[in-house]
């Protein structure tokens, strides 16, 4: 008899399913790296906007509040900063590893322009929120109409 129990261990060797989890395996770490996000799919951003000011937010954990730099140029709001991988003790090595570390910009339009004078950004238990009010040359005047 070719099986020896219902687990499917062959006599005199390994089972069956052990050089299938072995190629598993190593194609979970051949493709861990190809699906790693890029510095442009990090990070995610939500985007809210009424007609006074528009409010980003972004998760950012284990960046450092100082690793982060904004910029605001007319309409355009870039977000940079880098995420330090993490350090592993001499002798170790990592089993799987599928956090993205590195440096990072995120570059995009808002709705009207922004007054950077006015840019205000909170970093809280790694979520970064920034408020852009707008440019109150931009913000639409009411015109009242004269009667004669």
């Amino acid at each position: 008899m070719l099986w020896t129990d219902r687990f499917g261990a062959f006599e005199g060797g390994p089972g069956p399913w052990t050089g299938i989890d072995l190629m598993q395996n190593e194609m979970n770490r051949l493709l861990s790296r190809i699906t790693t996000p890029s510095n442009q799919d990090f990070p995610a951003v939500n985007v809210w906007a009424n007609g006074e000011k528009t409010v980003v937010t972004t998760e950012l954990p284990g960046v450092d509040a100082n690793a982060i730099e904004i910029s605001v140029a007319g309409k355009v709001l870039t977000i940079r900063g880098s995420r330090e991988p993490e350090k592993s003790e001499e002798g170790e090595s990592y089993h799987r590893r599928e956090r993205w570390y590195g440096k990072f910009t995120k570059t995009f339009d808002m709705p009207f322009p922004v007054d950077p004078a006015k840019v205000e950004a909170k970093f809280n238990k790694g979520v970064l929120s920034i408020s852009l009010p707008r440019l109150e040359a931009d913000k639409p005047k009411k015109i009242t109409v004269k009667v004669e």
